[in-house]
């Protein structure tokens, strides 16, 4: 982020909400799709990377 918020308040001084530059918004939504694609796949089961050059190789793609 690269700006202080900025806070409203209520009548007791309260604060309410939060102003945010719009480039940083964008930024924390980016990183909240990426920690929702991890929480998706937490749970998977992985691929030894030997295995996965092998397969490359066997293919032709490496």
């Amino acid at each position: 982020m690269n700006a202080q918020p900025q806070f409203i308040t209520n009548t007791d001084g309260e604060k309410v909400s939060v102003i945010i530059p719009l480039a940083d918004y964008y930024e924390m939504l980016e990183d909240l799709e990426d920690l929702a694609a991890i929480a998706q796949i937490k749970d998977e089961e992985t691929i030894p990377w030997e295995q996965v050059k092998q397969e490359l190789a066997d293919n032709g793609l490496l």
